[in-house]
């Protein structure tokens, strides 16, 4: 088979934290009226599974061609109950509830589930009072934080931290966290929707009985890890020939690596048959070309290039191009080594994520 990009339906979720910052200041098209909180561009979770619109699997779902395909689509040797990454845009415009997501052991051990929701948000936009909440301060007991929590006084118990474009803030399952208020972001994440809650309201901004409240903070301290600080990030270039072009490594960890390439020329991403790649356009469109054609991505679009593609060429149609790219490392050979290359320190490598050196 010669295999070419996927695209695929988006997702669009309507929670309380959002507004019309995606299609409004992203450029997003054809998303409906009303509020627009997220849209999940590249998604395999079980209750929001996205559709392949293109070639010779159009019609099906991205998680069924996984399965037969897993080698081909998400990389050789490479096998798992579905497609291991989702990508979304999330509008911020409002704080977003203050949370968890269960970490993978929590998830097979309570919730029954293959695995958790380590993620990691890029920051877009952000307005100059910005900030997210991410982390327990020590000292605090289980009761302490219930109380906090309560209270509604979250910095009491928590770090606060300012944001700006372009930072990107790494979040293990089981760390507790939120951001905003008027924040665009792009977010991967494992492919999961578990969640745990501090707010005595839901994701819809609907009040909670005092009862739920209670037993959604206790649900939340159950499920609760203190072992990470999550802090923004600015990422650290990696070597590339063309000096007007930058890729600049996010965050990286066992799950996922994100991303920015902002390219002024061509960029040739070689054949890797271990590593499929998301890209999701934040700029002006851009060029894909492989063996088999050529396609435009353009703005606010996003497509997966399967690990059978080959090589790939992508090109500014303009001056320049941004897109945010994802994908599953071999964080030595991906990392590691092309970061050393280019003198970063230990320090600064490790600050990414989950990176062991």
């Amino acid at each position: 088979m010669d295999w070419a990009p996927i695209r695929m339906t988006y997702h669009v979720r309507t929670y309380a934290f959002g507004e019309r910052l995606i299609p409004d200041m992203l450029g997003k098209q054809g998303v409906p009226e009303g509020v627009v909180a997220e849209t999940w561009e590249i998604s395999d979770q079980k209750d929001a599974r996205a559709t392949i619109t293109n070639g010779p699997f159009a019609g099906r779902l991205l998680h069924d061609v996984v399965a037969e395909h897993p080698d081909e689509i998400v990389g050789a040797g490479w096998r798992g109950p579905h497609f291991p990454i989702l990508d979304k845009f999330l509008d911020a415009s409002h704080l977003l509830p203050v949370h968890l997501h269960a970490d993978d052991e929590t998830a097979r051990v309570m919730h029954g589930e293959p695995n958790g929701k380590t993620e990691a948000w890029h920051i877009l936009y952000a307005a100059p009072d910005a900030t997210i909440l991410a982390g327990i301060r020590p000292g605090f007991s289980h009761d302490d934080l219930r109380q906090a929590f309560l209270d509604q006084d979250y910095d009491r118990v928590m770090f606060r931290y300012p944001i700006a474009a372009g930072d990107t803030v790494y979040v293990p399952g089981g760390i507790l966290h939120a951001f905003g208020p008027d924040t665009l972001i792009f977010e991967v994440q494992q492919t999961s929707d578990l969640g745990q809650s501090v707010m005595p309201t839901d994701l819809h901004g609907n009040r909670l009985s005092d009862e739920q409240w209670r037993a959604n903070i206790d649900a939340t301290l159950a499920e609760l890890n203190t072992d990470y600080l999550p802090k923004p990030n600015p990422g650290l270039d990696k070597p590339l020939r063309d000096p007007d072009s930058r890729i600049t490594v996010g965050c990286a960890g066992p799950y996922f690596v994100l991303e920015r390439w902002r390219l002024r020329a061509p960029y040739h991403d070689p054949a890797d048959p271990w590593r499929f790649l998301t890209l999701s356009n934040v700029g002006d469109p851009a060029t894909i070309a492989w063996s088999g054609g050529e396609e435009t991505l353009g703005r606010a679009e996003s497509v997966l290039l399967p690990a059978a593609i080959g090589e790939v060429t992508v090109s500014p149609t303009g001056e320049s191009a941004d897109l945010i790219a994802c994908y599953l490392p071999d964080l030595v050979r991906d990392i590691v080594e092309p970061l050393r290359a280019a003198n970063h320190s230990e320090e600064a490598i490790r600050a990414l994520g989950e990176v062991s050196l």
